[in-house]
């Protein structure tokens, strides 16, 4: 199991912690000796000295138990965190690793409540196994040896309580087990809701369904604190029953006692001995139970976070990568074929065209025709199922994807900012960026004037996703932190359907200066955005349909034309030459 590997660091500290765990169960299981010498030799043979030195020795015992106690505790909880902090940090590791793929395998509720739900309920467990598991098999193996040595006609009693404490749990761990999967299930769900009704309050508010929202939460709510409540019954109940099954044996005990005192075949210290050894079994038992409640969440917690860890990335960096000699960003698709998971029919096919360096190559087509699919194949966020993506004469699969990403400015459609200030979310993707170029960056990208209106400039904070800017805000600061990164190659996502004409017309001329030696591949709705552009695809259904200028296409692509004209005014379409040579074509 993979999760194991991170408690192998910690097999040193887990050999000490057994010592001193050992040690402890030695001092707690010497004292019921020492009281049998006081009893026997001492108060009924009448002998103080013996009672002076069992009882001196007593105290030595009990605070060398106690020290070995505290060393144990903290050596436990040491492990315990370090184990946590290791696994949390590979479970974020590997989730970073994943490509868009895998992580559509997972919500990302469910996500973070592996992340740090299912990683505390292991951690905790992992401290309790350190302290009880431990100590409890050791104690209850050691207490039956020694309550059998001192009286064995009594030994009988002794078997048959951890009988039915073994029969207990069994009956538990069967009825708990299900329901603690039950548990994490809902918990990723009430996670969802929750993270739905946060993120989407406003259309909720819109549409008035606040009471709809309301419901849901409460069903799921309702579901969980059900299961919860079944758990802590069966939780509730097994202490009572230990401690039942605890005085039952001590009666049996002084029962049976009695009579092996009044035949003389057993002294009042060895009564009163096997019953404080029978008392740590009984304990013991009572310890293993506790962390027995849990390990069944803890086990379904476990297999959750196996199952991230055990996922592997389907694209990594291969063995021996190669790194094109050019720089110049030409980008290549090669008869590209791409599909998602479990799709019945492919989202591309045959997709062929070239990007070349200092050119904007547009993308057009109707909603689902599979513009941003295609762009999102050039960082590798997807790999294609046939064909081939080349960057600069070299397939992006040989290429290392730090290498590969480093050459690629992508805003994508939705703007993402981070937590901290402005500079920090346009410095995002370039460490040694200057104050300069980010100032650059932002007039570059119509950025600059909303920037400096605020009292603190560049030093504005930014809300968690960017919640005190504006869409359009949003979206130029993420425009700025592409520019700032420099890259060969630029992809606009859609980038410009949350700007006004006028912004998007100033931002168009102002990257015109600096993209004449840089690849723009541009994905748009809007017919107005690619009007300019070097080399315009037209999708339709996954293909490719067209290529061309908007008057070349305006004579040959039907498909090109609907959308056109379905955007353009007889005005517009004129004064680009696109409807006027059409029209000499079909006279």
């Amino acid at each position: 199991m993979k999760i194991l590997n991170y408690l192998k660091r910690y097999s040193l500290l887990i050999v000490i912690l057994i010592v001193f765990t050992v040690g402890q169960v030695a001092a707690t299981l010497a004292l019921p000796d020492y009281t049998a010498r006081i009893i026997n030799d001492g108060i009924i043979g009448n002998d103080q000295n013996v009672i002076v030195s069992n009882g001196v020795l007593m105290l030595v015992v009990a605070f060398a138990g106690g020290i070995c106690t505290v060393i144990a505790g903290y050596l436990a909880a040491r492990i315990g965190t370090g184990f946590s902090r290791d696994l949390r940090e590979g479970l974020f590791t590997k989730v970073e690793s994943f490509s868009l793929a895998e992580l559509n395998s997972f919500s990302t509720s469910s996500l973070i409540t592996r992340s740090t739900n299912d990683i505390q309920q292991v951690q905790m467990v992992i401290v309790m196994i350190m302290r009880m598991v431990l100590s409890a098999p050791i104690t209850a193996v050691w207490a039956v040896y020694k309550a059998y040595s001192v009286a064995p006609d009594m030994s009988w009693l002794m078997a048959l309580a951890v009988g039915v404490l073994l029969t207990i749990f069994v009956v538990v761990f069967s009825f708990a087990l299900p329901k603690f999967k039950l548990v994490q299930e809902l918990t990723d769900k009430l996670n969802r809701v929750a993270r739905e009704n946060l993120t989407g309050i406003r259309v909720i508010r819109a549409f008035n369904k606040q009471l709809h929202e309301a419901k849901r939460l409460n069903v799921v709510n309702l579901d969980l604190t059900r299961t919860n409540l079944f758990i802590a019954r069966i939780v509730a109940l097994m202490q009572p029953v230990m401690f039942l099954i605890l005085n039952m044996l001590s009666v049996g005990v002084i029962w049976v006692g009695v009579h092996l005192i009044s035949d003389y075949t057993l002294g009042i210290g060895e009564m009163l001995a096997f019953m404080q050894y029978a008392i740590q079994v009984v304990i013991a038992f009572l310890l293993i139970s506790i962390v027995f409640i849990m390990v069944p969440r803890a086990w379904v917690s476990i297999r959750r976070i196996t199952e991230v860890l055990s996922l592997d990335a389907l694209i990594t960096n291969p063995n021996k990568p190669v790194k094109p000699e050019e720089k110049s960003g030409t980008v290549e698709f090669k008869d590209v074929t791409f599909g998602y998971n479990n799709a019945d029919t492919p989202v591309l096919e045959n997709i062929s065209f070239t990007a070349k360096s200092g050119q904007t190559t547009a993308f057009i087509g109707s909603t689902g025709s599979g513009k941003s699919t295609l762009i999102n194949l050039v960082p590798r966020f997807y790999d294609t199922l046939f064909g081939e993506v080349l960057i600069d004469g070299v397939n992006i699969r040989e290429m290392e994807l730090h290498d590969l990403r480093a050459r690629i400015g992508y805003i994508p459609q939705k703007a993402v900012l981070f937590s901290g200030t402005i500079m920090s979310n346009i410095a995002y993707g370039t460490d040694d960026a200057s104050q300069e170029q980010i100032e650059k960056a932002a007039e570059i990208a119509q950025a600059a004037n909303f920037i400096n209106s605020f009292p603190e400039k560049y030093e504005t904070q930014v809300s968690q996703s960017g919640t005190n800017l504006s869409g359009g805000q949003k979206q130029r600061l993420s425009i700025a932190r592409a520019i700032v990164k420099d890259p060969e190659i630029l992809i606009f996502d859609d980038t410009f359907s949350a700007l006004d004409f006028k912004t998007e017309s100033k931002l168009r001329h102002a990257l015109t200066e600096i993209t004449k030696d840089k690849t723009v591949l541009v994905v748009a709705q809007r017919v107005n955005t690619i009007l300019h552009a070097d080399q315009i695809i037209v999708l339709n259904q996954g293909r490719i349909v067209g290529i061309g200028t908007h008057q070349e296409l305006m004579k040959v692509c039907e498909v090109y034309r609907e959308i056109a004209r379905s955007q353009l005014s007889e005005e517009e379409l004129k004064k680009y030459n696109g409807e006027e040579e059409d029209g000499r074509q079909e006279g």
